[in-house]
């Protein structure tokens, strides 16, 4: 029988009006990859929070035995010293140093009056060749793009000698390859005898990596289930997290009524913002008609993001050529997101923590963010009405809450794309680009998302979804658009489209790694 390496005994934490623990027992055997899963705010994160000393010693009741020694972290220094390393959702890296002073940084080499600089890249260039990166420890972190950033996370936890790696979300920025080749990693280091906890809100990763898989709903264990043939049935693990069948993942379009086009973009092409001779989007041409739900599908730096946020206002590089119609009469839009706003457009970042939401806010506030023009009078806004308008978005969209003076970092990441899409439908747009609305976001809080994303259709919105999820594209979609290394390389009826012609159409046209 394997060894127990982790073991947590009736973990209970609360917070000030809400028990986010109850009760949580979870064993981690010595060698194996272990899934945690759950709802966006079943206690996952909580959880590795106790485990990882971020909530010391005595703000939680329960017992942490690890290694078999019952274990009073108080800070995430402590549980390091004893090997246990987690990597968070959000990457703690700092853009403007290099990978070598990243992976080391808090943890220097040398002494107190001199780091050895020879050395820390010496030691982080032998952590990159473990995790197969070729660059150098010298290099930008900003220089490499998100998913080797997301293997220099893995390559600092190495050095500082992980024995048990906890992984949050690894792969809700990578596209399919990288995060197959992520995986893959995973299980390699199974093989040299690691532990590791994956938190993920994708089942296939589960059932790909994972041995045993604990699912947490509102705070309390649920079951543990043992996947060692890696065939789990993926509903089971769906009705233990949700605590209800969920037949159907995505909700069906009714009564699709599909208008006149309302925007269109003709030749578009934008430049790099700092390095103005890369072309980031390449003579773009596409357009979206009235109650019409839009993909747009490529891989990592295919240049979606980039196209949609030239769209919106010019927020993202350089216009270099091309025309914006609007209900076919051509618009210039001014180099601002306000503008944008005035010609009913939306659009609804990637990044709803950092560049979305004001996390240290109230939902209230956030919900106004866009439309306060509506709100004020004489430049004073009407607080009732802010409250109203608030609890309206609130109820129409289902956002589990206590109330609208919740500050927004404190909800889970569904409820926060909620606020992010409450703030945008408040400032009552005719076009919303949506891009990647479901990250990061649990199966039943996908589910009401995509109910949102119809009721805007039907309601004649034109909707643009960008997602890295060819089954979330090809479900809600009623046309989709393929890109590929800045360029639009095809266009499908969402009806006739396959994850394999569309995969096949990237690969055709000259993909480049």
């Amino acid at each position: 029988m394997a060894k127990i390496l982790l073991e947590m005994k009736s973990i209970t934490k609360t917070f000030p009006g809400v028990k986010a623990l109850d009760n949580v027992n979870l064993k981690v055997e010595e060698g194996e990859i272990h899934a945690l899963v759950g709802e966006n705010g079943a206690g996952k994160s909580t959880l590795m929070n106790v485990l990882s000393g971020i909530y010391p010693y005595g703000t939680y009741e329960g017992d942490i035995v690890y290694d078999g020694e019952v274990c009073k972290f108080n800070t995430i220094k402590d549980s390091e010293g004893k090997g246990i390393v987690i990597i968070h959702q959000e990457l703690a890296l700092v853009p403007e140093m290099s990978i070598g002073e990243n992976m080391y940084l808090g943890n220097e080499v040398g002494s107190k009056a001199h780091i050895d600089w020879n050395r820390t890249y010496a030691e982080a260039d032998k952590y990159l060749k473990m995790v197969g990166l070729t660059e150098t420890s010298k290099v930008l972190v900003k220089e490499i793009g998100t998913g080797k950033q997301q293997l220099v996370e893995i390559a600092k936890a190495l050095a500082k000698k992980a024995r048990l790696l906890i992984l949050d979300e690894p792969t809700s920025s990578l596209n399919e390859e990288d995060s197959r080749a992520l995986l893959d990693l995973m299980l390699g280091f199974k093989k040299q005898g690691m532990t590791m906890i994956i938190i993920t809100h994708k089942l296939n990763e589960v059932s790909y990596v994972a041995d045993k898989i604990t699912v947490v709903r509102d705070g309390s264990t649920i079951e543990t289930i043992d996947n060692a043939n890696h065939d789990i049935d993926e509903d089971r693990i769906i009705k233990g997290m949700v605590g209800r069948e969920l037949t159907n993942r995505f909700p069906k379009r009714e009564n699709v009524q599909i208008g006149e086009i309302n925007m269109q973009v003709e030749g578009w092409t934008v430049h790099h913002p700092l390095y103005p001779e890369r072309i980031v989007v390449n003579d773009v041409s596409m357009y979206v008609r009235k109650g019409e739900v839009v993909g747009i599908y490529g891989l990592m730096g295919a240049g979606r993001t980039e196209l949609a946020m030239s769209i919106f206002g010019q927020t993202y590089g350089i216009l270099t050529g091309g025309t914006l119609k609007i209900d076919g009469k051509p618009v210039k839009l001014k180099k601002s997101a306000e503008d944008a706003i005035k010609h009913k457009i939306a659009y609804v970042t990637e990044d709803r923590k950092g560049n979305g939401l004001i996390l240290s806010q109230s939902i209230k506030v956030n919900t106004s963010l866009a439309n306060l023009d509506s709100l004020a009078t004489n430049l004073v806004i009407d607080k009732d009405k802010e409250y109203q308008v608030a609890e309206e978005y609130r109820e129409k969209l289902k956002t589990k809450t206590p109330s609208v003076e919740q500050l927004v970092g404190n909800l889970s990441g569904g409820n926060q794309q909620k606020v992010l899409l409450a703030k945008w439908m408040f400032a009552e747009p005719d076009i919303l680009i949506l891009d990647e609305p479901t990250r990061g976001i649990d199966v039943g809080a996908k589910y009401e998302i995509y109910c949102i994303i119809n009721d805007l259709a039907a309601a004649g919105k034109s909707v643009i979804m960008i997602s890295s999820e060819l089954p979330e594209v090809l479900a809600m979609s009623d046309r989709i658009y393929i890109m590929n290394a800045s360029r639009i390389v095809g266009e499908m009826k969402a009806s006739e489209a396959t994850q394999e012609n569309i995969m096949a159409t990237i690969l055709k046209s000259g993909r480049g790694d």
